[in-house]
């Protein structure tokens, strides 16, 4: 699987409030997530394109975040519109 730009993505997991139920996993199209015992943990953050399916899977909100704003939004946008990703990692909004 690809990865995007490093350090950049905004996916944050709740440790304490996952309950290990899989849905993350089952749903992301990147592979993000791991089962480790009885929880689910991040494999690769630098794999995740900020679709925003695993939050909104997870209904016990043990993952946030931000839906198609980060920088591998501007990646994407990138190849979309046929020319180099702008992104400003400074910001709170890259794309």
């Amino acid at each position: 699987m690809m990865e995007y730009l490093k350090n950049v993505v905004t996916l944050e997991l709740d440790p304490g409030l996952c309950t290990g139920c899989n849905r993350c996993i089952e749903v992301c199209p990147q592979e993000v997530f791991e089962r480790v015992g009885k929880a689910v943990e991040v494999r690769n953050r630098d794999r995740c394109i900020e679709c925003g399916a695993c939050m909104m899977n997870c209904e016990f909100g043990a993952i946030h975040v931000q839906a198609g704003v980060g920088c591998a939004a501007a990646v994407l946008n990138g190849i979309v519109h046929k020319g180099e990703p702008s992104c400003d990692c400074t910001s709170t909004k890259c794309c």
